[in-house]
């Protein structure tokens, strides 16, 4: 298993509450070094974090590790099946404006 892979197993299985189902898929092309991420429904909080963070610190933390090792790294988080997807459900303004709209008589 390569470094980055390594890392980003070591540092998912710590954040997750099923380390058992974590899956880390790699591939390397032209562009550099793509890690594909797939974890438990109930544990994609953990890893996107608040507004995204933990998952930017987590690709922060590998573009260095694949500096050190000549490599650009890339991290790519699959949503696991079952999930619903952002584009599925409205985000709470657009909830917020719905209702109020329905109030109105245009």
């Amino acid at each position: 298993m390569e470094q980055d892979q390594a890392f980003l197993e070591y540092v998912v299985k710590g954040l997750v509450d099923n380390p058992e189902k974590v899956s880390i898929d790699r591939t390397v092309d032209e562009m550099g070094v793509l890690l594909t991420l797939t974890v438990d429904q109930q544990d994609m909080g953990k890893i996107i974090g608040r507004s995204g963070n933990t998952a930017k610190a987590i690709r922060t933390l590998l573009r260095v590790v694949g500096m050190k090792n000549d490599a650009r790294v890339n991290l790519k988080i699959n949503e696991p099946d079952g999930g619903s997807g952002a584009a599925e459900r409205p985000s709470e303004v657009t909830r917020s404006v719905d209702e109020a709209m329905e109030g109105l008589d245009l």
